[in-house]
């Protein structure tokens, strides 16, 4: 397996452009407006992350939980691993080395670190059609890859390029997709984007078809780009936008409420 090279990506720059304008408003909402907290950015977050209803219909869309005590401790690791990145990000620390992504495996999926501890797979993995490279250069691989993304400014493009090119390589036994979400989101909130999860099993199922295609593609042609890996990259600009969105209007909707109350007061 080659990885993608960086230089070929193609990407919606306007899309982009928006997402940053929307992230600005709600930077400018906190900051300048007289009805607004500091934490109220903070509160949206973990209000919507922990909120147990809701974590249990994104476990269900995702395939992975078998049953409500499933779920439950997927909340349990999930809530741990996000509190974890939090402080993380507080004490100015960014998503960039391979010992993060124990770290994070050991955290949202302790059940897989059990097997091999602090180390990746040792077998053949097959995602669909797609069969993943040789345990024997996951290492490099995975390494290569921390290197790359350190060539890649956009932190949106890091993201999601790191998120689409570790599925690929399937590092661990279990927990691949927990822990590259996780990640992708430290990258993504480190630099005040809002976090994206995939909350139903349409989008779900959207999203696995063409990461399985998009994979399918590079196998044949690995240096050229080709419209299902940019269908990834335009699908994940697309929950982005919509979160960002979402956010701005929380946000406004906080303040708004606010001063309505100090008018009545």
């Amino acid at each position: 397996m080659e990885l993608l090279p960086v230089n070929i990506i193609q990407i919606n720059q306007n899309k982009i452009d928006e997402i940053d304008n929307i992230i600005k408003s709600i930077y400018r909402l906190i900051i300048y407006s007289r009805h607004h907290l500091d934490d109220d950015l903070l509160d949206i977050y973990l209000t919507g992350m922990h909120n147990l209803k809701e974590l249990v219909g994104i476990k269900n869309a995702q395939m992975e939980a078998q049953n409500e005590e499933e779920a439950k401790e997927y909340l349990r690791n999930l809530k741990v691993s996000l509190d974890f990145v939090i402080e993380e990000i507080i004490l100015q620390n960014n998503f960039e080395k391979e010992v993060q992504l124990f770290q994070l495996l050991r955290l949202v999926s302790p059940e897989t670190n059990a097997i091999h501890p602090n180390r990746y797979r040792q077998s053949l993995v097959q995602i669909g059609y797609h069969i993943c490279p040789e345990p024997t250069i996951v290492p490099q691989l995975v390494s290569e890859l921390f290197y790359k993304i350190q060539t890649i400014s956009s932190p949106i493009i890091r993201a999601t390029y790191f998120h689409h090119e570790l599925i690929r390589i399937h590092p661990f036994v279990d927990g691949n997709g927990r822990v590259t979400r996780i990640a992708k989101n430290w990258m993504l909130m480190y630099d005040l984007y809002p976090p994206i999860f995939i909350n139903d099993a349409l989008a779900k199922k959207k999203y696995i078809t063409t990461l399985g295609n998009s994979f399918k593609e590079l196998m044949k042609n690995p240096n050229k780009w080709n419209d299902y890996t940019s269908q990834f990259f335009e699908q994940e600009l697309d929950r982005l936008l919509i979160n960002a969105s979402l956010l701005y209007e929380s946000i406004n909707f906080i303040g708004l409420n606010r001063g309505k109350l100090n008018i009545k007061n």
